[in-house]
């Protein structure tokens, strides 16, 4: 294995991964109030609906997938023994894929061509959008040309992957494939790198309660002087903007 090779596939996951914890959590104690995805709602919602819901659907399930590969791969090879249970796993996989690539070209194009989004945009927000752009599109491009990716993913690349977690990496697999998947791996490796450094650590306090909340009312326009008497501090009824 060449210098370059085990460094990309052995000691650079390991360096991801540091920088991963110690920048998320140095992040949100010194900077917590950018520990967000700094929502720009307010100034453009009707592109953002369509890619935002189409990218992050589309990821969740994305990273599902993988994850149940590198987790459970037994159960993965043994549902692809049937063809049409193989053929109906890579379809929802590709599906999903290209869900993200839309919605990631919708909002770098709404990034791109809005002028009051692009005055509050950074380098690092473009760069990061144009590098899932390569990542999605990639996988995309696997999934098309290198068929049947969730059997030799589960056979070949979470052995790698869990040679990793038991600190014995043995990359030699990884090596062997064709230079777009290791591109594809590596990439990996890298965006897990970036996040403490890009709007990707919202991920990481996702407000999942969020889910089972009541609903909220909100009204924007009330006359205070209408609901509350400011002359006295009682009300027979319970002020409205309590």
């Amino acid at each position: 294995m060449s210098p370059l090779n085990s460094f990309l596939f052995t000691a650079f996951p390991y360096l991801a991964f540091g920088v991963f914890v110690v920048g998320c959590i140095y992040r949100y104690k010194v900077t917590s109030f950018k520990y967000s995805s700094l929502s720009s709602q307010f100034l453009e919602g009707k592109k953002l609906f369509w890619g935002s819901i189409s990218f992050h659907w589309g990821i969740l399930a994305v990273f599902l997938l993988h994850l149940a590969a590198f987790l459970i791969p037994d159960t993965i090879l043994a549902w692809n023994a049937s063809s049409a249970r193989l053929f109906l796993l890579e379809a929802t996989g590709i599906t999903f894929g290209i869900a993200v690539f839309f919605g990631l070209i919708v909002l770098y194009t709404r990034r791109v061509t809005n002028s009051r989004l692009r005055a509050v945009s950074n380098r690092m927000d473009f760069f990061l959008e144009v590098l899932l752009l390569v990542q999605v599109g990639l996988g995309i491009y696997i999934a098309v040309g290198h068929r049947w990716g969730s059997a030799w993913f589960a056979s070949t690349l979470s052995p790698y992957l869990w040679s990793l977690v038991k600190l014995s990496p043995d990359a030699t697999a990884v090596v062997a494939m064709p230079t777009v998947i290791k591109t594809h791996v590596f990439l990996a490796f890298f965006i897990l790198f970036m996040v403490p450094f890009t709007r990707l650590v919202h991920f990481l306090v996702a407000p999942l309660h969020y889910i089972g909340r009541p609903y909220q009312q909100v009204i924007w326009y009330w006359n205070r002087k209408e609901i509350r008497d400011p002359r006295t501090a009682w009300s027979k009824f319970r002020p409205r903007n309590n």
